[in-house]
Parts: C-alpha cells; sequence; structure tokens
C-alpha cells in the first residue's frame, strides 16, 4: 500500500512540471534526484509529516518508534499556537530490543489508549516509522481498533522514513488528513461566500497572525489553516470552505488537488513573502472569491487596503534602505522561500549573489530566473571550505540560512540571519517585511564584526618575538 501511495504522489497530475516529465524522472521526485531510501540530510519521510501535521496543536502527536525518532523530529519546527499546547509533548511508544524481536503492536494499543485516557484530545496522530514498517507492525488496524474501543478519531500517518525524500512526507502527511480527517465533521457555524483554506502555512514564528489580520479586514475568514495554529475539527471541516490559497506548492499541491475534485474548493498559488508578492497575493484572493459568488466590490476594498498598506509599510522602510541598498546576500535556504524571500530583497535594492536550490522543484527555479535573469546563481549543496572561501573573499555581506550552516559565515566573521524553521522573527506579510529589513539591518550594524574584524594585540605587537628578540 505504501509503494502505490508513494508511486501514486511522484505522479501529480496537478503539477505541471511533473506532467512533462518522463517515467523515469517522475520516479526521482521534485528534486531531480533518485531517491536515497533512510537518507536523513535534510530531512526523511517521516520527519516531513511530523513537520506538516504537528502544528495542529490540540491533538497528541504519537510516534511509533524508537525514542530517537521522537527526539530528532520533536519541536523543530518553531509553529506557534494561540490556544492549546499539547502538541508541544512528546508522545513515543519508546521501542526497545524485546519490542523490535516480538512486535511493537501491543504497546501500541497502550500507548493509545493511555494518552486518551490523560489529556482527553480529539485525537490521536499516530506515525509510522522505519523500524515498525520493517518489522511490519500494522499500524492501521491498531488504530482502527483503538478507534472503535476509545471513541475518537486515531489517525495513522504511514510515512516512514525510508519512503523517501522530507517533500515526499510532507505530502503523505496531507493524504493522512485528506484520507481520515477532512470531511468528518461539519463546522459549528455556516459557511459563507468568503470562507477560505490556506494550504502550507505553518505559522512559524507566528507569521499566520501577520496575514490573518489582513484577510479579516477584506471581511475573508479563514475556515482553517493547513496546518499552521490549526484545530482538529477545523481541519476536519475544512471541506466547507468556498475556495483556498496555497503558499507552499512543493508540499500540499496533491491535497490542494484532491480537495478541488472532490470538494470543488478552487485554489490560487501565492507568497506572503516581500510586499509585492504579498498585494499580489491578496489580489488573488479576491479575484477568486468574485468568482465563487462573493461581493463584486471585493478587488476594490483588496486595492484599497493594499494601498493603504503598502503606504505604510515603505514609509518605514524607506528609513531603512539607504544601509541597505546594494548590500550582497546569499540566501541558503529551499522550497519555496529559495524565490520568495529573493523577491523581498530585491525590493530594498540589495544584490542576491546566489541562491540555494535545495528541495526546490523546477516551478520555484523558474520563478528564481524570472526574477534574477537566466543567469541566476542557483545551487544545491556547497561545501563548507567552499562557502568559507566565497565570505572570506567578501563575496558576500550577509548570508540567510538555517542554523545548520550559521557556524561557517560566523568563523568567517560574517553576519548571518536565520530563514528557517527554527527562527524567532516573523517575516510573512508587510509587518513581516519590515521586520526582516530591520532584522538584515541589525546584523549587518552589529558592533561585534568591527570588534572582532580588528588585528588580535599579539599580531600589532609582532607576539610571539622571535628567538633572540624575547
Amino acid at each position: 500500500m505504501l509503494k502505490a501511495k508513494v508511486q501514486e504522489l511522484m505522479n501529480e497530475p496537478g503539477c505541471a512540471t511533473n506532467r512533462a516529465k518522463s517515467d523515469a524522472d517522475k520516479k526521482k521526485g521534485c528534486s531531480g534526484k533518485a531517491l536515497a531510501p533512510g537518507a536523513a540530510a535534510g530531512g526523511c519521510a517521516f520527519d516531513g509529516a511530523k513537520i506538516a501535521l504537528q502544528p495542529i496543536t490540540d491533538v497528541v502527536h504519537l510516534v511509533h518508534g524508537p525514542l530517537a525518532c521522537e527526539g530528532n523530529s520533536w519541536d523543530s519546527r518553531n509553529s506557534a499556537s494561540s490556544g492549546p499546547t499539547l502538541y508541544r509533548r512528546g508522545f513515543t511508544t519508546d521501542l526497545g530490543e524485546l519490542d523490535i524481536i516480538h512486535g511493537g503492536e501491543r504497546k501500541l494499543f497502550r500507548a493509545i489508549r493511555d494518552a486518551a485516557e490523560r489529556f482527553r484530545p480529539p485525537a490521536v496522530f499516530v506515525y509510522q516509522t522505519c523500524v515498525t514498517a520493517l518489522i511490519g507492525d500494522d499500524v492501521e488496524a491498531v488504530c482502527r481498533e483503538a478507534s472503535r474501543r476509545f471513541g475518537l478519531p486515531v489517525i495513522p500517518v504511514n510515512a516512514p522514513g525510508f519512503a523517501g525524500s522530507k517533500n515526499l512526507g510532507n505530502r503523505l502527511g496531507g493524504e493522512a488528513l485528506f484520507e481520515h480527517v477532512i470531511g468528518t465533521a461539519e463546522p459549528e457555524d455556516p459557511s459563507g461566500p468568503t470562507d477560505i483554506l490556506i494550504y502550507g502555512e505553518y505559522n512559524v514564528a507566528g507569521e499566520l497572525w501577520q496575514v490573518r489580520p489582513l484577510l479579516e479586514r477584506l471581511g475573508i475568514r479563514v475556515r482553517a489553516c493547513i496546518t499552521g495554529d490549526s484545530r482538529y475539527r477545523e481541519i476536519a471541516s475544512a471541506h466547507r470552505a468556498g475556495a483556498a490559497i496555497m503558499l507552499c506548492s512543493q508540499a500540499m499541491i496533491t491535497l490542494a488537488r484532491k480537495m478541488h475534485e472532490r470538494w470543488g474548493i478552487p485554489y490560487v498559488e501565492g507568497s506572503f513573502y516581500g510586499i509585492q508578492d504579498t498585494s499580489d497575493t491578496l489580489r488573488a484572493i479576491a479575484r477568486l472569491l468574485v468568482e465563487q459568488g462573493a461581493d463584486p466590490e471585493l478587488p476594490t476594498r483588496a486595492d484599497a487596503l493594499i494601498a493603504a498598506e503598502e503606504r505604510r509599510a515603505w514609509a518605514r522602510l524607506d528609513r531603512m534602505a539607504p544601509g541597505l541598498a546594494g548590500r550582497k546576500v546569499l540566501l541558503y535556504t529551499g522550497g519555496v522561500k529559495s524565490w520568495s524571500v529573493v523577491s523581498a530583497l530585491q525590493e530594498m535594492g540589495m544584490e542576491v549573489i546566489g541562491t540555494s536550490v535545495r528541495k526546490s522543484t523546477d516551478g520555484d527555479k523558474a520563478r528564481i530566473k524570472a526574477l534574477m535573469g537566466e543567469e541566476a546563481n542557483m545551487f544545491g549543496q556547497i561545501p563548507a571550505k567552499d562557502m568559507y572561501a566565497m565570505f572570506a573573499e567578501g563575496k558576500a555581506d550577509i548570508m540567510l540560512s538555517g542554523g545548520r550552516t550559521q557556524f561557517v559565515a560566523l568563523k568567517s566573521l560574517t553576519p548571518w540571519l536565520d530563514i528557517n524553521q527554527e527562527r524567532h522573527h516573523a517575516y510573512a506579510g508587510y509587518d513581516g517585511m519590515v521586520e526582516l529589513v530591520r532584522q538584515i539591518g541589525r546584523a549587518l550594524d552589529n558592533p561585534v564584526w568591527a570588534e572582532v574584524r580588528r588585528p588580535v594585540p599579539w599580531d600589532e605587537q609582532g607576539w610571539p618575538p622571535r628567538p633572540g628578540e624575547e
């Protein structure tokens, strides 16, 4: 069953790039490289599924496998919650050697029972891992029986790490929602003509809270965010929304397509990074809702809101821009941020000398070329020594990346700013753009760089002394 599901996801008809590929290329996935079973560099399928689903804040996320699987994946994304905090607790069956020999199904059943009785969650999500898939534990059967016995949904997430990449795991997480959650409940209040879904927003550092107020000012209600700051019942009743916006096509294209096919929910793709992209996305949502029967004046109201927000944002940004214009940035991330953040930086007059395309689709790469030109410097993995040499030669004034590469920049005395999922600053929407620029400016102008770049005293004084000069 897992093999068939993986093959289905690798033949995604909703992706124009995928439709143009040969059968052999489709098996390689979106990265263009053959999948390496068990490879965890950059995230395995289990990690991708956990990341995609853990922002559902009021449920139990139970990892069926050795302790290390939960330890390595717990709280790896700084997704904020406006209410429940149950998702912050780590739950695992903690399989040992004897469990692996005799099977872990009984232990899994007891763990579900314990979580259900102690925390009374609206649902329990159970994650399959490499070890339990290899020993043949029937997680789906255990989940069905536990759901019947304890009277609550127990959702199997069949995404063992060896199935493939992190991106594949994102999609497998979406499949679990589509097959077991969405459509199983009705909303507590009636749906309106401006109810929407948001796909691929995980409320990292509270970014959803920078976007939702803009939509609310236009009378647009977010019926469910999949999955940032979400509740189980919101996602279970997500099929009653009238339209959707997809922010991370790489992770959620399959779910968006299937929601359109089964429940007729159309979607547009957009980004809330950068002023222009935010404005374009708001206009696209307004047009889509009018096509679905919303107030024809909605685009006009959207234009008025955009004009006011842009004026307010640029009034603040103009004070910061002179210190950033012409500064050179190395963007070492991947996925949707490989192009959406480029647009935001260029708006401030900064020069992006290169952007990583790790975990980026062909569509992401096409957007990069549209922003940076056909000669855009796109790269995958940069060896640490080559990256160090780049900074030492002054080719970049600052690096924006994840935490794993920060030490290369810091060792070369180059400013660094966290742009990945562990960050603690929100960069979405108009206010997010202002915050991004503020943080870049603070990193570049931090007085510590002038101090650490000064010659050390012993170099200035000729220390250590040559023989005979003591």
